[in-house]
């Protein structure tokens, strides 16, 4: 009988992990924007800039929605708002495909879509850690290297898509592909039950809620970080095909490779980097991430003339960045438990929505893309300082 209720929890298990994983593939999808970038210029005039702001948009809305969807999925389940988000990611697609004008592709791939994502991105995270307690980098990071895996998933076919029916048609692909998918995860969420644990606690001793948890100075240190971990890598990945042609000076053929190389480094950087802070430590990982973000983002700013370069910077910049985006919220279940971590980690992630909107800032501010890569190396280096400052919270209660 015991072995029958241990071989009943590991199917569970796997069926939940295997849920979050197809549900952040397709909302890992936006990771491929740099393939739409050219395309949706050459056909309606816009700006170059104009196009790149729908990308910058949906990373910083979903992020934002994250805090409500994170306390919402705490109390009606990860199943309903899993569902929900995916709705509205795929509605936001097809809205998309329908854009002729700015404002159009905004409302619908950023707006809509964003909404979507953030409702999406909580809730397998969650689910799974609660489901591996013992486990927690690894586990979030599978979850949250499928999101970056997407652009690697869906990059040669969305690519083949847009040269043979046109960059509106390929978001009305991507939004019914999505639905089926992505709902078809959904439906494989569940929390687990007491006797579903191999733990007999399924939170952590120590819980903070949202309040205790801003009270506290390592939550304003763990945001700082994390925004400054995040802006290098979404600043390359968001315009990491523009990069390879107008930067490095590769062709269009070579440089549409950075796309599906950026999405293999960010999923197995964030898989590798979970597992390893599991070992190491968060705050180990933090550094070093920082200390090879540091170097890449400098020597990108510098050399950058060879094509074999960029693709080892590209690599080494993405992968790092996807292992900020794993160890994240291991870090915020240690620090802060794991009953509220819905909504404590919406509100830490609100560092990476930030810093979505900060890199077309950056860019904004330089005359030379190169010189923006400089800037962000700077702040690698503070980054990098400020993890030695961090510390546990003392106890909630």
């Amino acid at each position: 009988m015991k072995e029958k209720t241990k071989d009943s929890r590991e199917t569970k298990r796997w069926q939940v992990l295997l849920g979050g994983v197809l549900m952040q593939l397709c909302i890992g999808g936006i990771y491929t924007w740099s393939l739409f970038n050219q395309p949706l210029v050459d056909t309606y005039g816009w700006a170059r800039t104009e196009v790149y702001t729908a990308y910058s948009l949906i990373v910083f809305i979903f992020a934002l929605v994250t805090i409500y969807s994170g306390r919402l999925q705490d109390k009606i389940g990860p199943r309903k708002v899993g569902t929900i988000g995916i709705i509205f990611f795929s509605i936001g697609l097809i809205v998309a495909s329908m854009a002729r004008t700015l404002p159009v592709l905004y409302l619908g791939y950023s707006v809509l879509g964003g909404i979507g994502v953030g409702m999406v991105y909580v809730c397998p995270l969650s689910t799974s850690l609660k489901w591996y307690p013992k486990k927690k980098g690894m586990v979030t990071g599978i979850i949250v290297g499928a999101f970056g895996l997407g652009g690697f998933v869906f990059n040669f076919v969305l690519s083949y898509l847009i040269q043979e029916i046109g960059v509106s048609q390929t978001f009305l692909v991507q939004g019914l592909v999505y639905a089926v998918v992505g709902l078809t995860g959904a439906q494989m969420l569940k929390v687990p039950k007491k006797s579903d644990s191999t733990q007999h606690v399924l939170v952590n001793e120590n819980d903070f809620q949202p309040k205790q948890m801003m009270k506290t100075k390592t939550f304003y240190l763990l945001w700082v970080i994390y925004f400054i971990g995040s802006l290098s890598g979404l600043v390359v990945i968001g315009l990491a095909q523009d990069i390879a042609r107008e930067v490095v000076g590769l062709s269009p053929q070579i440089a549409g490779y950075s796309i599906a190389v950026a999405a293999v480094a960010n999923a197995l950087g964030r898989i590798g980097w979970g597992a390893l802070s599991d070992i190491f430590g968060r705050l180990r990982v933090f550094s070093l991430l920082f200390v090879i973000t540091t170097l890449s983002m400098l020597t990108l700013s510098l050399w950058t003339n060879q094509a074999y370069l960029y693709f080892i910077i590209l690599v080494l910049i993405v992968s790092s960045f996807g292992g900020f985006l794993a160890t994240f919220p291991a870090i915020t279940s240690d620090y802060f438990g794991s009953y509220y971590f819905g909504s404590n980690y919406g509100l830490i992630y609100q560092a990476y929505g930030v810093a979505s909107l900060a890199g077309p800032f950056l860019l904004g501010l330089t005359s030379q893309d190169t010189q923006a890569f400089l800037i962000a190396s700077i702040l690698s280096l503070v980054g990098l300082v400020l993890t030695l400052f961090v510390r546990p919270p003392k106890t909630a209660y």
